[in-house]
């Protein structure tokens, strides 16, 4: 477990809380491990209903550590990045439903879960984005065939592409979410759309994801960008970037061939 990520349990409701606002809720390798560990504890646990995920502080995440990112490109060990794929296939797998609590920024892997998420409950001031290109790399989580699938191919293409956000407002139009609440209304809300579901039949529940969801097509999607995002870590764009970062500087792609 990580102090980072607050577990909790409550009439057949697991809640995940990315508890490191300090850090705007940056995901770290422990950080993944203690989600996966929850998820995959709450497959085996008749007692877990439901699951929701949620951010403490005023953002639900600013998706991963970026310092992590950098030691990866700069040639450290990549050990870490099984975590993430632990994580991401732990939520792509789960039966139970998956409600998730999002306020401020939802960055990167922070709006790509909320593809395998089946409730999503925005607050007014959330604001989504996937800046994979930015960083030189490419989507994960199966996005770059789940988002399409969402929001159309010239939406999904934008957001990926040039990684500007979009608005809570958007977000819905767009069937990324639910509902959009109050900031003060968030938890509050996603908590009552959770306790209704644990209280329908559980078994008919799963089987409802089960026929909705291409199992196959995702776990094959997302092995596939789990290979392309390794090599893009590693590549010289991708350490321009994080050498841009630590020094301040925007980067500079000029140099590179596609």
């Amino acid at each position: 477990m990580t102090d980072h990520v607050t577990v909790t349990s409550a009439q057949g409701v697991l809640t995940l809380t990315l508890a490191r606002p300090d850090k705007m809720n940056a995901l770290t390798s422990a950080m993944y491990a203690t989600l996966a560990d929850a998820l995959a504890g709450a497959e085996s646990d008749p007692a877990v209903r439901v699951v929701v995920i949620r951010g403490e502080g005023a953002m639900f995440t600013a998706g991963n550590d970026l310092a992590e990112f950098a030691a990866v490109a700069a040639g450290a060990t990549g050990a870490g990045e099984n975590q993430v794929v632990r994580f991401l296939r732990a939520l792509a797998g789960c039966s139970k439903p998956v409600v998730a609590a999002v306020n401020g920024r939802a960055v990167g892997v922070g709006t790509t879960m909320l593809l395998h998420c089946d409730f999503v409950v925005l607050a007014e001031d959330a604001l989504l984005s996937t800046p994979f290109v930015n960083l030189a790399l490419v989507p994960e989580a199966a996005s770059s065939l789940l988002l399409p699938a969402r929001v159309g191919y010239a939406r999904a293409f934008e957001m990926f592409a040039l990684g500007k956000p979009i608005s809570a407002a958007q977000a819905l139009d767009w069937g990324i979410g639910n509902r959009v609440v109050s900031v003060t209304d968030l938890h509050g809300e996603a908590d009552q759309v959770a306790a209704l579901l644990a209280k329908q039949a559980a078994g008919s529940l799963k089987m409802t994801k089960q026929l909705m969801k291409e199992a196959a097509a995702v776990t094959a999607q997302m092995n596939l960008e789990s290979a392309r995002f390794a090599e893009r870590l590693r590549s010289p764009e991708a350490r321009e970037v994080f050498t841009a970062f630590a020094e301040k500087r925007a980067p500079d792609f000029s140099g590179f061939a596609a």
